[in-house]
């Protein structure tokens, strides 16, 4: 049984005029943010300004790179090399951690595309993966538990946790099922909060099919752009402290 837990959100992914989330409402249920870094959502006012919400709140702040693709959001796959991808994920988490008061980030995850890919693919995940080791080898490096991509970061001597999600269905691989099926993602208050304690105390989880997979967690990311986020985030945060967890930022546990 998991005694501690993180719970990080994808933040600050709002651009220019264009707004999303409630972001300054919802840091104040989590212990971790990945805050987007300007390629496929975010600026450097919206990076400064959540950088600032997660600082004066105690949350640590991790970076969010993606693929450079504004128009889709990150969520477009795009056929870059493993140097083309070192390169932006490096380039993204120096602009972030300009923002932040010690320059330091607490960890490094991939949004979308980029980070779907990296579940299927060695070599991009082996990419992200030397990037952010260059940047600070003592920088945790979130991926998707039980992945390929979890092996190849242990290998090269990252710092890992292991990240499930509150909110989105997986297929019976343990990978996320894509955004263009149905019921993708969870939008259900009860089931997400139970989905999230089965993950957490049990680290097993359904999958669409019906089968029963193990899915350990160090952190439980719930998305910061889903309707209802805030009260998503409050509920699972007063369910996890009810169930006797103990809520802290990844820093904290992971060796």
């Amino acid at each position: 049984m998991a005694t501690v837990i993180d719970f990080n959100c994808d933040l600050g992914e709002s651009f220019g005029s264009w707004k999303l989330g409630l972001d300054k409402e919802v840091v104040k249920h989590v212990t971790s943010v990945n805050v987007a870094t300007g390629f496929h959502a975010g600026d450097p006012d919206v990076m400064a300004s959540t950088v600032k919400i997660a600082e004066g709140l105690g949350v640590a702040i991790g970076a969010q790179p993606g693929y450079p693709d504004l128009v889709g959001f990150g969520r477009r796959d795009m056929d870059l090399t493993p140097a083309e991808i070192a390169n932006a994920v490096t380039y993204q988490m120096g602009a972030l951690a300009a923002f932040t008061s010690d320059k330091k980030l607490q960890h490094l995850k991939p949004h979308g595309a980029m980070y779907n890919k990296a579940v299927r693919d060695p070599l991009q995940a082996a990419a992200i993966v030397r990037a952010g080791l260059e940047f600070d080898p003592g920088m945790i490096q979130l991926v998707l538990a039980g992945s390929q991509w979890e092996k190849v970061a242990r290998d090269a001597g990252a710092r890992v946790a292991r990240e499930c999600f509150a909110d989105r269905a997986v297929t019976a691989e343990g990978t996320l099922v894509p955004r263009s099926q149905p019921n993708s993602v969870l939008h259900d208050i009860s089931e997400v909060i139970e989905r999230s304690l089965r993950l957490a105390v049990e680290g097993r989880v359904t999958a669409v099919d019906g089968t029963e997979i193990d899915f350990e967690a160090d952190s439980i990311c719930l998305h910061g752009d889903n309707p209802g986020a805030v009260e998503l985030a409050a509920a699972l945060r007063q369910a996890f402290e009810k169930e006797g967890l103990q809520i802290r930022p990844m820093r904290e546990f992971i060796p």
